[in-house]
């Protein structure tokens, strides 16, 4: 449940909140000078606001509680690390009333590693919460990604290592270290707990500071994380590949009417019919199969192409090379508008390929170092040598993929993650195989690491599955009262406002959520079980 009072959840979660009244005004003469080895603190703002109104509940920052005006000092730290030439800004927002005694350390997405458009609604929860830009522009845009030379690049040819250190690794340790000393100076004390939440590039940050930084965070939720970075953004430029190969580029109505197709198969493999793959490891469905049936694009009835239906194959297997899969697909329900998109004439008759922006801002501007290649007629042996030059050269910088996790298990810190079983952009089966890899290396990570999947849910949030809410507050009880979550609990979010959200537990990997009798759209009609096997039918048309 979402708290609407900061004093309830606070008295509920067992933390007292610390006192309303403020031990400093919001000037930056008032805050304490920031003493952060390595750092050099170039300016500090500060700017109080009251009646702050433009912001909106967000599910990217698990923070989706009622809209209401909030007062609030922000304030804004430069630095550098001398001798680097960068110039990095932390933006830390404090309750002038009503803080719950707690630090929240919030993500970023795609290369943006902070937005601060993002922090309201964890201030409205009574969160002390702050976040970097790493040391470059903040990236609002999708389109404004494919185009990251202005900082990944010193001049062409040469990488800007400072700064891709920055926003992979070093300013996400910075950040905490800075907050903190900002609120221990505005509030006169230090915050009890400290949190990090994040999905995406946020998931990736909250798994890097497990992995590197592990005592500067309480408890952590990193939810779908773009971990293997080095890997699978260039494994998302697979379905490119492939209709070069073909010589094919399907109309996205085709793409999508195969999807629809492969959902109408394996929906009730977990014996629920409700437009919901939620058993995906099961679903072989083979885009063959329809080769010739019609669809309707735009108003035209056209046909299913055997090339469409390769290339749709080839995005579910992902990449492959001499018969060993080189890294994950997507899974049949996930939307391929994002990775397998087209650009086509009117009558979508003549389509070209259009890769997926950060795919081509990390293939051109890091890997390739600024080189002005088209990506879309790249052959397979083109890829195979980029793909291999991306994890030879830049695993060890953006992967964040190390499984040993004992220094965070040792400083008492604990982390969820989740994922969507229908991501459109990072293969889920990366974040599976990474926590199998960390439960391979301790049985006992289940004590302090858990992770979960979430049927039907595209990346972050969207798609028609019940997705998880409430995931920091479950957190937190894990982190102050010790109760580990068995499961976390998910909703739906109904297009039609006349339409009742369904609820869904989410249940601790590798079990499953099977139905076992009941209305469908309550939890308890739900239990985890080894398998769907075990649970009862249910066809809901």
């Amino acid at each position: 449940m979402l708290f609407k009072s900061t004093h309830l959840a606070t008295a509920v979660l067992g933390l007292l909140p610390a006192a309303n009244a403020r031990l400093r005004t919001c000037v930056p003469r008032d805050l304490p000078a920031i003493k952060v080895f390595g750092l050099q603190v170039v300016d500090i703002s500060a700017k109080e606001h009251r009646g702050y109104e433009d912001w909106m509940p967000s599910p990217m920052t698990g923070m989706t509680g009622p809209k209401r005006p909030i007062d609030f000092c922000n304030v804004t730290i430069t630095y550098t690390h001398p001798g680097q030439g960068d110039r990095v800004n932390v933006y830390v927002w404090l309750p002038l009333e009503d803080w719950n005694g707690r630090f929240l350390g919030q993500g970023g997405g795609g290369w943006t590693a902070g937005w601060e458009m993002s922090l309201a609604p964890s201030v409205a929860a009574g969160y002390a919460v702050a976040i970097t830009d790493a040391g470059h522009q903040v990236i609002y845009s999708l389109a404004d990604m494919n185009d990251t030379r202005s900082w990944t690049l010193t001049s062409p040819g040469n990488i800007n290592w400072v700064l891709l250190q920055n926003f992979a690794s070093r300013a996400l340790d910075d950040l905490p270290k800075v907050a903190q000393q900002v609120i221990k100076g505005f509030y006169g004390e230090p915050a009890k707990y400290s949190y990090w939440s994040g999905c995406s590039t946020g998931g990736r940050q909250g798994l890097m500071s497990a992995q590197r930084y592990p005592k500067n965070f309480d408890g952590i939720v990193a939810a779908a994380p773009a971990i293997n970075w080095a890997t699978f953004v260039v494994a998302e430029l697979w379905a490119h590949i492939t209709m070069r190969k073909v010589d094919y580029h399907p109309p996205s109505c085709e793409l999508e009417a195969i999807r629809q197709e492969a959902i109408k198969a394996c929906d009730e493999l977990d014996g629920v019919k409700d437009g919901v793959v939620a058993a995906p490891g099961l679903c072989k469905f083979d885009a063959k199969s329809i080769v010739g049936q019609t669809f309707d694009c735009g108003g035209v009835v056209r046909k299913i192409s055997a090339k469409a239906a390769e290339v749709a194959n080839a995005i579910w297997e992902g990449p492959v090379r001499n018969g060993r899969r080189v890294w994950y697909g997507l899974p049949h329900e996930a939307p391929l508008s994002a990775l397998a998109a087209t650009e086509c004439d009117t009558q979508n008759e003549k389509c070209k390929s259009k890769p997926f922006a950060i795919s081509i801002s990390w293939i051109r501007d890091v890997v390739m170092r600024g080189q002005d290649i088209d990506l879309s007629s790249l052959n397979e042996d083109e890829y195979w040598s980029i793909l291999h030059r991306s994890v030879n050269e830049f695993a060890s910088i953006m992967s964040t993929d190390d499984p040993d996790l004992s220094e965070f298990k040792a400083s008492g810190g604990k982390m969820i993650t989740w994922h969507g079983l229908a991501d459109q952009l990072i293969p889920v089966n990366g974040s599976s195989d990474y926590y199998e890899k960390v439960l391979a290396l301790d049985p006992d990570a289940r004590s302090y690491y858990r992770y979960f999947e979430a049927p039907g849910v595209t990346h972050c949030a969207g798609g028609p599955g019940a997705a998880p809410n409430a995931v920091l507050d479950t957190l937190v009880k894990w982190v102050e009262q010790g109760i580990a979550p068995e499961t976390l609990d998910a909703a739906t979010v109904p297009a039609d406002k006349a339409e009742a959200a369904r609820h869904r537990p989410l249940c601790l990997y590798p079990l499953v959520a099977a139905y076992v009798g009941g209305e469908l759209a309550e939890a308890g009609s739900f239990e985890c079980a080894e398998s769907f096997g075990v649970g009862k039918r249910h066809t809901e048309l």
